[in-house]
């Protein structure tokens, strides 16, 4: 692995898809400042800047209003994509399945259930003590008495693990038992989420890139833990920033900057120099 310098090639890359927690966002959860300026300047040079992220699109949705139109947002995973403005996939857990999942959280007792659907996210009410975490994710919530009854277009399930040991949790039981029926996948160290079989945020990019007609040689992608390794994989320019858990430098080609020394900006301000 080189720093990123090292990227030769940079100005060849036509799409930049960035995580959002602990890679593109600070540890306080702030952009980089100036950040939607490049985003513009991005896409007036051909380039399609994308959020990558385990948020809801109605969140990501959100965060980047104001330039929306001229990007594209991967959002829970890869299980629904937009491109400035249009919807261009989603994909759906059907509703037994997540009901499933659903009463095997609650059996196993260690984490809350969080059902991601399209429109909100979906918590039991008495899990609200953890709201004001929960509203960095997710900024449309109903609160229920029970989920037995939801019925909702969803497009991926949860677990928050307020002891922060999904990464264990995952380890012990939930891999084993899931595995075999959805890309499930740890989301830093509060988070396990499930998506259907073959959505993460690898197929999830190449998606995006034959939308755009992009190659995936030419797609540069940032990331810092477990559910970016597909994303990372998948395109041409690999990239880790440097406060990555440190197995995660074997999935990628180049190293960024941490996300406090705002190592994403760093890239694509000297790829805006390479083809201005």
């Amino acid at each position: 692995m080189v720093g990123f310098e090292g990227d030769t090639e940079l100005a060849r890359v036509r799409l930049v898809a960035a995580d959002m927690d602990c890679t593109l966002l600070a540890d306080d959860g702030s952009m980089p400042p100036n950040m939607l300026d490049r985003i513009r300047a991005l896409d007036e040079a051909g380039i399609t800047f994308c959020a990558a992220s385990g948020r809801p699109l109605y969140t990501l949705t959100d965060m980047f209003d104001e330039v929306a139109e001229h990007m594209a947002l991967l959002s829970d995973n890869g299980a629904a994509i937009s491109c400035r403005g249009e919807l261009i996939y989603k994909d759906l857990i059907d509703v037994p399945t997540y009901h499933e999942l659903i009463d095997y959280t609650l059996a196993d007792g260690r984490g809350c259930p969080v059902v991601c659907g399209i429109e909100a996210g979906y918590l039991r009410r008495c899990d609200a003590v953890y709201d004001d975490f929960f509203r960095r994710f997710f900024t449309k919530i109903v609160y229920l008495d029970s989920l037995d009854e939801l019925d909702a277009d969803v497009n991926k399930y949860t677990v928050y693990f307020p002891d922060r040991t999904a990464e264990e949790v995952f380890a012990s039981t939930y891999g084993a038992a899931w595995s075999d029926r959805f890309s499930v996948t740890n989301a830093g160290k509060e988070w396990i989420d499930f998506m259907n079989k073959d959505v993460d945020k690898g197929t999830g990019i190449t998606r995006l890139c034959a939308h755009l007609g992009v190659p995936t040689a030419d797609a540069a992608a940032f990331g810092d833990t477990y559910n970016d390794i597909q994303m990372l994989e998948a395109v041409g320019h690999s990239y880790v920033v440097a406060n990555a858990e440190e197995h995660m430098r074997s999935h990628a080609r180049f190293l960024a900057p941490s996300n406090n020394d705002r190592g994403v900006a760093q890239v694509i301000d000297r790829l805006l120099e390479l083809v201005s």
